[in-house]
């Protein structure tokens, strides 16, 4: 039986440039128990088994408890008040059926195939614009100069999120997405920054999603707010405000990591980088590859609902559940030589965007601007080489990316050249 310390060793900071002989470990056992409760699923077949399992619950986010302050009016009626509006109206991927299949069904309404296509000539723009800036740089940090501005103002034209709030929404993305960590749902005072966050964060989003009724525009917030489902009706304000928090953070922290850990991986593999920059066409299945390699989310957290007997192992009812996405698309039981980087390699059948019900709605537009960002990068940085390898990493495990990468360049090639 695996060590059942090892997804403590995964939570370390320390491990964070290369998880993945802790993965291969804990593959020996493909339901593993922790010592703190926590059963973690591994492998392949494990991990698609679980994912269609309806006893396997998303809704596993501590109830919201706003610390007392003191005041009675806001201890004994305001907080209560939202705390209990919070929980039961999160963002829908902590949310099961019947709820999360009608939410989704609102945004897919307004995220659809053509929004998404339509922002092709777009992303095209903003990529050549980040690089022209640093034509005469001689060092870039990838993180700050480019695989955070592009999906930020990507996500926030799509919403229709003034660009110049950029720098208050900045911190509050950060601070909530340590709600994906298990070890942050156990500290106090981490659940207590998150509330402080998650109410300024709702108050933005309240005023804007006002604005949007009053003065329409053709962006995804506006048809959110005021088109209703045929079926469904239109969302409700307290649903709307969780989901369109969710789709501001979740639709540019992951595709940061997308890029950057691209990058980094095309750069410690040269020759799949000339490769890139002279057939740019392996793009979609170079991404595809990125994805199983280098994902930029690595687990999810569960609750099972029901005792569950998986893999020689039972899972109680009420027991947390991760599932190691990482580690099952490097499953050598699934995918020959798993932790070789292969843009070639056929039936890719990874975790790199989730699964089943919860299968990420941005998927499209992430391989969108990965594929922009990577062809570009490829193609226009002259002679770029890593300063730091392994790179400082961000602090969280579930959202796993370079937090800098910081690049020694010659230049940055014309767009035409």
């Amino acid at each position: 039986m695996p060590d059942p310390t090892l997804f403590a060793a995964v939570k370390d900071p320390a491990n964070r440039p290369n998880p993945y002989p802790l993965y291969a470990r804990l593959r020996e056992a493909p339901v593993a128990r922790q010592d703190d409760g926590t059963y973690v699923v591994t492998t392949h077949a494990a991990l698609r088994a679980l994912l269609f399992d309806p006893r396997i619950s998303s809704e596993d986010l501590p109830s919201t408890s706003h610390p007392r302050t003191g005041n009675p009016f806001k201890d004994w009626i305001i907080n209560p008040f939202k705390d209990h509006v919070r929980t039961k109206h999160r963002p829908f991927i902590f949310r099961d059926p019947p709820d999360h299949d009608v939410l989704r069904r609102h945004v897919m309404r307004e995220f659809t195939p053509e929004r998404i296509r339509a922002m092709h000539g777009r992303v095209d723009g903003l990529v050549a614009d980040l690089l022209d800036r640093r034509r005469d740089a001689r060092a870039i940090d990838l993180v700050d100069d480019f695989s955070y501005p592009l999906p930020v103002t990507v996500i926030c034209e799509l919403l229709g999120v003034p660009p110049e709030d950029e720098g208050r929404f900045h911190g509050w993305a950060t601070q909530l997405a340590t709600a994906l960590e298990p070890d942050a749902r156990q500290d106090e005072a981490a659940l207590g920054r998150n509330i402080e966050t998650f109410d300024a964060i709702a108050a933005y989003m309240q005023d804007l999603i006002k604005d949007k009724r009053r003065h329409p525009k053709d962006d995804l917030l506006t048809g959110l707010a005021t088109r209703e489902d045929p079926q469904a009706g239109r969302m409700g304000d307290y649903d709307l405000i969780a989901t369109s928090i969710l789709l501001l953070i979740a639709g540019h922290e992951t595709t940061v990591n997308l890029i950057t850990n691209g990058m980094l991986t095309l750069l410690r593999f040269p020759a799949q980088l000339e490769r890139l920059r002279a057939e740019p066409e392996i793009a979609p299945r170079l991404i595809e590859e990125l994805l199983r390699y280098e994902p930029p989310v690595h687990f999810r957290t569960r609750k099972a609902l029901a005792e569950i007997e998986l893999a020689g192992t039972t899972i109680p009812a009420g027991a947390p559940v991760v599932l190691l996405f990482a580690s099952g698309s490097r499953d050598p039981a699934r995918f020959a030589d798993p932790d070789r980087f292969d843009p070639d390699r056929e039936d890719n059948q990874h975790f790199g965007f989730g699964g089943s019900l919860h299968f990420c709605v941005g998927a499209p537009l992430a391989r969108l601007e990965a594929e922009a960002a990577l062809v570009a990068l490829a193609r226009r940085l002259r002679n770029p080489r890593l300063l730091d390898d392994p790179p400082p990493y961000r602090p969280g495990a579930s959202l796993r990316g370079p937090e800098h990468l910081r690049l020694a360049i010659d230049g940055v090639s014309p767009p035409d050249a």
